[in-house]
Formats: structure tokens, C-alpha cells, sequence
């Protein structure tokens, strides 16, 4: 686990589970706390935002990926 942790592009993969994993909890605390529950429309909404900002996310890092390439 450590070794992965050490690069760059490994600590990127780290970040994106864990916003991945708050945001999974966030929507679960909502769903338990909210005494109306999440509607279809907001949780659609939710979930196509934050799949939209995962894949440029990890689209970035192919990005960083190929220049590193580049560069050696």
C-alpha cells in the first residue's frame, strides 16, 4: 500500500476512492437525515454531476500518465 502511495499517479487513484467513498456517505447521511429523502430528480441530478466530474478527473490522470511518458 505504501509503495503505491509514493507516486504521484497512485496518490491520485487514493484521492479519487476516497471523494468517491464521501460522496457514497454524504448521499447516505442525506437519505437517513432528510425527513422528505432525496428525490429521483436530485439524486439523478447528484449522481450524473459527480460521475461527470470523476471521469475528467480520471481522465486527467491518463494525461499526467502520458506526459511522464513523453518526457522519458
Amino acid at each position: 500500500m505504501r509503495s503505491l502511495l509514493e507516486s504521484d499517479v497512485g496518490f491520485y487513484y487514493a484521492v479519487g476512492a476516497f471523494v468517491a467513498a464521501i460522496f457514497v456517505i454524504g448521499l447516505t447521511t442525506l437519505a437517513v437525515l432528510s425527513p422528505a429523502g432525496i428525490g429521483a430528480r436530485e439524486l439523478g441530478g447528484l449522481v450524473v454531476g459527480f460521475l461527470l466530474f470523476m471521469v475528467v478527473y480520471f481522465i486527467s490522470i491518463t494525461i499526467h500518465q502520458l506526459e511522464k511518458r513523453e518526457e522519458l
